[in-house]
């Protein structure tokens, strides 16, 4: 007895041309996705920053132009010392203030943390947690954490969440980590908050000068 023909019978011209549509309206959609998002979301970035400026600024997108322009000047101006002793001391006094305090240090200490002079996502890592045989993709963010009193082993490990701007901080042994020191941090991050469906390029080893 033969065994049986795992392929479907065939459909006919009408039920291939339909699969092959089917196809091709995936792959578009595969295509035109990424495109679409990306444009949209520039579009209401320009279009709210307009809004804000639209007593003002009449023509689409000016408004925008002018606001990326005024935080380059001021970014110009803060590198200079005495600006920058300036805005140290409005940085002081919004830290005193009761009820700004904790809001403004939030988004300050935030902001720093992905592109200021403290950023703290740049040491990617694999957190072992829930089990031996299990690692989670996260990123060192502190390795002194004597405040919590346990002691210098331990260290500060932030994972986050696919498809999630949240994310969770274990403060976790020195040796339930494992340093990622061939992949850019980037690549990681994107890899962790997409679940993995990414692809990340493993750079090349390093030459030892032998052919």
């Amino acid at each position: 007895m033969n065994p049986p023909d795992p392929t479907p019978p065939d459909a006919g011209f009408f039920g291939s041309f339909g699969l092959r549509l089917g196809r091709y309206f995936v792959h578009g959609v595969l295509i035109l996705a990424p495109i679409v998002v990306t444009l949209s979301l520039l579009h209401w970035v320009v279009f709210s920053i307009d809004g804000w400026l639209r007593p003002y600024v009449g023509l689409p997108g000016v408004g925008f132009l002018l606001v990326m322009f005024g935080v380059l000047v001021i970014g110009w101006i803060g590198s200079f010392f005495l600006i920058d002793r300036l805005f140290a001391l409005f940085d002081r006094w919004f830290e005193r203030v009761p009820g700004l305090s904790f809001i403004y240090s939030s988004v300050r200490d935030f902001f720093q943390a992905f592109v200021g002079k403290k950023r703290r996502f740049t040491k990617a890592v694999l957190v072992n947690v829930l089990a031996d045989e299990v690692w989670l993709v996260g990123f060192l963010t502190d390795e002194d954490v004597t405040n919590f009193n346990l002691g210098a082993e331990y260290v500060s490990a932030y994972v986050p969440q696919a498809y999630n701007v949240a994310g969770q901080l274990y403060l976790i042994k020195r040796e339930r980590i494992r340093p990622i020191d061939h992949l850019p941090s980037a690549d990681v991050m994107k890899y962790a908050v997409t679940g993995g469906a990414v692809d990340i390029l493993t750079p090349p080893p390093a030459s030892n000068g032998k052919k």
